[in-house]
């Protein structure tokens, strides 16, 4: 059994877990350790399953709580050597464990499968988390859908991902036009219809469930991101995350992937 969470998503912080009964990791602390654990304690999560935790990239609302949580768990901090020189001082886990995007890593019964991505950062890398078969993507922050996140999304179970503006909510919104020009570039972040696409067209047949992730306060809707997935509603469980409290805590096990899971 497969238990993932998204413990924060939007653009003010990230954080997600993904676990079993004995082990788990956490991709991206992009807010207060204090925060992350409160969380989790409210959805019945034990802290103390954690193994390490994965950084994506250097920016705040990914990055900010990793130090501190580091040290309470007293565990390892997962990012490329890159990441770590672009994050600010106060937010570099003491003791970094750095891998190369591309890698697979183990930690204990889990396996992360690394890779590159498009965004605005020193060096973005996106997640697959693998146990028993079952295969987890998180994939947030993404400019323009790559080969490495095609193929890794193909082959998913389950998946965290961006839908973090409504193209029309962003072109007439309050935003300057050089934060609007980076948004809508290939290095900033999947819209809604983006999202929507990317998943129609390349998701596995065993994809199952689908959490709408990292939607931005200004610029989207739960609502507007929820409807524009409206067609694939019967193919795909489609649930919301939130920046204000943790999601449901949802479990994955060989006999739903066998069949639907609802």
């Amino acid at each position: 059994m497969v238990e993932l969470c998204s413990i924060a998503s939007g653009s003010n912080g990230n954080c997600y877990y993904i676990g079993n009964q004995r082990d788990a990791v956490l991709v991206d602390a992009g807010i207060s350790a204090r925060q992350i654990l409160s969380r989790m304690k409210l959805q019945g999560l034990d802290y103390h399953k954690i193994k390490a935790i994965f950084i994506s990239h250097e920016h705040s609302d990914h990055a900010v709580g990793a130090r501190v949580l580091s040290k309470k768990l007293f565990v390892p901090v997962y990012l490329t050597s890159r990441t770590f020189s672009g994050m600010y001082g106060s937010q570099k886990p003491y003791a970094p464990k750095y891998f190369l995007p591309g890698d697979v890593i183990d930690i204990g019964t889990i396996r992360i499968h690394t890779f590159l991505k498009n965004h605005d950062a020193a060096e973005p890398c996106s997640f697959r988390i693998e146990y028993n078969g079952i295969n987890v993507g998180v994939f947030t922050d993404i400019g323009s859908a790559c080969d490495n996140v095609r193929q890794h999304l193909a082959k998913c179970h389950a998946l965290f991902l961006e839908t973090n503006y409504d193209d029309t909510m962003l072109r007439e919104g309050r935003y300057p036009w050089p934060l609007k020009k980076r948004i809508l570039s290939d290095h900033g972040h999947l819209s809604n219809d983006q999202a929507f696409d990317l998943l129609k067209n390349h998701s596995g047949h065993q994809l199952q469930v689908v959490f709408l992730s990292h939607l931005s306060a200004e610029n989207n809707t739960p609502e507007k991101a929820f409807t524009r997935f409206t067609e694939l509603h019967e193919k795909f469980y489609i649930r919301m995350t939130s920046r204000h409290a943790p999601a449901e805590v949802f479990k994955l096990g060989p006999q739903t992937i066998q069949g639907k899971l609802f």
